[in-house]
């Protein structure tokens, strides 16, 4: 049996990060099952339902050099809160609990407690990938601002607490559909290169990290997470037939067709507008333009599976039972 005063990993310090109103009883029996089998392992996992004291609490674990792994437990909304409370350094995974979980999709992350505390204790590797910030906030998959991020806005202010459940987000739609503008956007550019910057008008405007979105879209599929910069991909068209013709060729994934289509790589992007208009980062409504966007080249330590690691051609630098990156 293991004893808590003796681990048996020179990092031992596992933080479980959740929700503590998230409701259903099975979700606190399902994490509980999952802390019980960290410690079997020779593990300390605590919950962390502060998140404030989340970045106190793993900095001081990191500096020590006691912290194994953050597991943000829910969707990317999660996650998003997560990484942009802890250090650079502190690797961070994902235990899918959430509506939205695109980044465990990404990643080949199972819900199940057995594969998670084998990829914690000895089976994952650690990888560093890319980070956007938009207006000081951290996002790791994406930036749009338009219909979609109306709905955003939407869905988030009738939810007064409530989970989120595929059916939440129908009325909302509805209202955007029904009242949505497509006010014009102003989108400039900076290219890699450090060339003129590029700008255009257009009504509907992503900052892509990671190459998923909702549904199994992309918008970029060739996005990667670790190249150093973004794929900035913008529709041209200010009206609801519009919207619905360019999520048809998304869907069909044959919007790169469309004339009204454009995508460019930068590595900081500013979008404007002269009437009010939200913005989403991560599926979480961010706030109103303007915006700034950057590239943080590295700038996330993620815990994932090799097989992840291997698919998508990420760089490894050390194996899980290696301990902590090196500084």
């Amino acid at each position: 049996m293991y004893s808590r005063d003796r681990a048996l990993y020179p990092q031992d310090r596992v933080l479980l990060v959740c929700n503590p109103t998230a409701g259903a009883r099975h979700r606190v029996t399902e994490l509980e099952d999952l802390k019980h089998r960290l410690e079997s392992r020779g593990l300390i996992a605590e919950f962390v339902t502060d998140l404030e004291q989340l970045a106190s609490l793993s900095a001081s674990l990191e500096q020590a050099g006691r912290l194994r792994v953050v597991i943000a437990c829910g969707g990317d909304g999660t996650v998003a809160e997560v990484v942009n409370r802890v250090g650079e350094r502190v690797p961070v995974t994902v235990y899918p609990m959430g509506t939205a979980n695109l980044l465990a999709g990404y990643l080949g992350i199972p819900r199940d407690a057995a594969s998670m505390t084998r990829l914690v204790a000895d089976e994952g590797v650690v990888t560093r990938l890319d980070a956007g910030r938009a207006n000081g906030r951290l996002f790791l998959l994406m930036v749009s601002c338009g219909f979609d991020a109306d709905v955003v806005r939407r869905l988030h202010t009738r939810r007064r607490g409530r989970h989120i459940t595929y059916f939440t987000w129908t009325q909302p739609i509805i209202e955007a559909m029904r009242s949505y503008t497509y006010p014009v956007l102003r989108v400039k550019c900076t290219a890699p290169d450090g060339s003129e910057p590029t700008s255009q008008r257009t009504h509907w405007a992503f900052a892509v990290n990671l190459p998923v979105y909702a549904a199994g879209l992309s918008v970029a599929p060739e996005a990667r997470a670790d190249d150093g910069h973004l794929h900035v991909c913008t529709f041209h068209g200010g009206s609801l037939w519009h919207g619905i013709k360019h999520v048809g060729h998304v869907l069909l994934r044959r919007h790169k067709r469309l004339p009204e289509y454009k995508c460019e790589v930068a590595t900081q992007v500013r979008i404007e507008a002269d009437e009010p208009v939200p913005y989403q980062l991560d599926g979480d409504p961010g706030g109103m333009l303007p915006l700034d966007i950057e590239i943080l080249p590295g700038r996330v330590t993620l815990l994932v599976p090799p097989a992840a690691a291997h698919r998508h051609e990420l760089t490894i630098i050390q194996t899980q039972a290696q301990g902590v990156p090196p500084r």
